[in-house]
């Protein structure tokens, strides 16, 4: 038995009961798919014993694969296997260390955010690229995704915090990447075995298609489609750097053992202006018109969720600290906004951050004249200046809460993430917005939905509630993606800003790069991971077929 070979010489935790089976068949999409064993690492040594054995059995001709998993948060699939799925949370969850020095710090992969976080507040330090999901995610997940969230605007996603990783790859060793350049990477691409090999042979791929591969960036702020070869190398600055392409790669190129991390200082006060917008249209002249500003954040949602709050508003209530009534008088100039314009199309959070209370006011007062007075020659804008803390936690509940309350009070509807996070350029917003609510609307008798996202960069996260025991419905998933992509691409987007590309999206990478590329992403891989061990059919190698044969019909 598979589970007997592993003990023999794995110290760490060894699972094949049907609970934990079933636990790690699911992650946070629309798929199930069951693994052989579930195994739980002590150490790095465990790692290492563990991907020689199964590179050993994968060299003899056995179907067999590693796919590590954090908190399983990820909503595309990526950490669902049939082989062996490796689990940190349970022993690698230490953070090695926090140089505030240096603002830097090195943690293992199975750290839960949470955690990591209250650590960092301690130290006035912010680790600032999180998504949504930052109280139940792990840091592994969120290196292997290039995760980001709503301060992306202003800091940038994970690709930008990475500054070195240590990783157990193919030859069962673990190798330390980082940045190289001058002497160091000539060095380097002279020096014998694999990781010379492994530095020689992707410095030729991406040197010998430098320009195709620089053409081929999607033209927006964020993306975590394919893997990322045009941020490698980079002729005019001379520098090499690997990790650039490890993030985001979804576990395909090995285990993640730690990550260093770098760190920023914490802001001491934020401040909130809320502006609602009765036309679509006028929503990419207006994030022009906040961005010098220098807002940390701009953050949206739409109608429907302002309607799924109105209907719950008890719950969303609850999600807020402090007394019911009390809570309740804080909602009623929303109430006289819509009584006297209406519901609006979109309801936009533009947070500026400061050190000085003084200073951060007096810039949300300038904020909030600029956009007033846009407001005279653009019909439908209202604004509201938020000038205590405590006023914008209804605001930032309905942003982050909505789905969450909206999945939780639909009986006979299923979460289904599939195409949950598109991208365009801002100003291509009031174009393809309506263009995907028109798409979304043709289905409104198998679904709900809601828009939110994050405007500033043009990202959208849709996330419909359908009833998946019903395999006409499940049928639709394919189709409308189709529709939503052509939409995107049409426009020069990616498919994926932040939630990576899984068993949802691997199949639509050929679409989104075309032939060539891809193709260049499938000898990455290979120079990686020769004998395709980490993650099979994530990002190269994916087949439509298999993601629509194992989307879960329900629990």
């Amino acid at each position: 038995m598979l589970s007997d070979e592993i003990k023999s010489f794995f110290r760490g935790d060894v699972a094949t009961d049907d609970a934990t089976l079933a636990h790690y068949s699911r992650d946070y999409s629309v798929f199930k798919v069951r693994p052989q064993v579930v195994v739980f690492p002590k150490d790095v040594d465990d790692l290492k014993a563990l991907v020689k054995f199964v590179a050993a059995k994968k060299a003899a001709g056995e179907d067999i694969s590693l796919t590590g998993r954090s908190a399983g948060t990820d909503m595309t699939g990526g950490p669902l296997s049939q082989g062996i799925i490796v689990s940190f949370t349970k022993y690698f969850n230490h953070i090695v260390e926090i140089n505030d020095a240096a603002m830097e710090a090195r943690v293992q992969p199975g750290v839960y955010f949470r955690d990591f976080e209250k650590e960092l507040t301690a130290h006035h330090l912010l680790y600032p690229a999180f998504p949504a999901s930052k109280d139940l995610c792990a840091l592994g997940g969120m290196v292997n995704n290039n995760s980001g969230g709503e301060k992306t605007l202003a800091y940038g996603k994970t690709e930008d915090y990475v500054k070195a990783v240590n990783l157990v790859m193919s030859d069962g060793e673990l190798h330390t990447l980082w940045p190289l350049s001058g002497e160091a990477l000539q060095a380097k691409l002279k020096e014998p075995g694999f990781e010379g090999d492994l530095y020689r042979n992707l410095y030729a791929l991406i040197d010998g298609h430098y320009d195709e591969i620089k053409a081929a960036k999607p033209d927006v702020s964020k993306n975590s489609a394919g893997y990322y070869l045009w941020n490698v190398w980079d002729r005019s600055t001379g520098v090499f750097d690997i990790t650039k392409m490890i993030v985001g790669s979804q576990g395909t190129f090995g285990l993640l053992a730690e990550a260093k991390l770098k760190l920023v200082p914490i802001k001491e006060h934020s401040r909130l202006l809320v502006v609602f917008l009765k036309d679509l249209s006028w929503a990419a002249d207006l994030v022009e018109l906040v961005l010098p500003f220098k807002p940390e954040s701009i953050e949206s949602y739409d109608d429907k969720t302002m309607q799924v709050a109105v209907k719950l508003w008890r719950q969303v209530l609850g999600s807020m600290k402090g007394n019911v009534i009390t809570l309740g008088w804080q909602f009623l100039p929303e109430v006289f906004m819509v009584l006297r314009g209406g519901m609006p199309k979109m309801i936009m959070l533009v947070e500026l951050t400061g050190n000085d209370e003084q200073e951060l006011q007096s810039e949300l007062m300038k904020l909030g004249d600029a956009v007033k007075d846009f407001a005279k020659t653009h019909a439908g804008i209202q604004a509201l200046e938020l000038k205590r803390e405590k006023d914008e936690q209804k605001y930032w509940t309905i942003r982050r809460e909505s789905f969450a309350l909206l999945h939780g009070n639909m009986r006979g509807k299923d979460t289904a993430p599939f195409i949950d996070d598109f991208i365009v350029k801002p100003e291509y917003m009031a174009e393809v917005l309506p263009k995907v609510n028109a798409i979304l609307d043709k289905y409104k008798k198998d679904l709900i939905y809601t828009i939110a996202g994050h405007p500033g960069n043009g990202n959208f996260h849709i996330i419909p509630l359908m009833n998946l025991k019903d395999p006409r419905v499940r049928a639709l998933i394919p189709v409308i993606s189709e529709e939503v992509y052509k939409v995107v691409l049409q426009y020069h987007g990616s498919i994926t800003a932040e939630h990576n590309d899984g068993l949802i999206r691997t199949p639509y990478l050929e679409e989104m790069y075309g032939p060539k590329i891809t193709e260049l992403f499938a000898e990455a891989k290979k120079i990686f991971d020769p004998l395709d061990i980490f993650n099979p059919g994530k990002k190269v190698g994916g087949s439509m077929q298999y993601s629509e044969d194992h989307i879960a019909a329900t629990e």
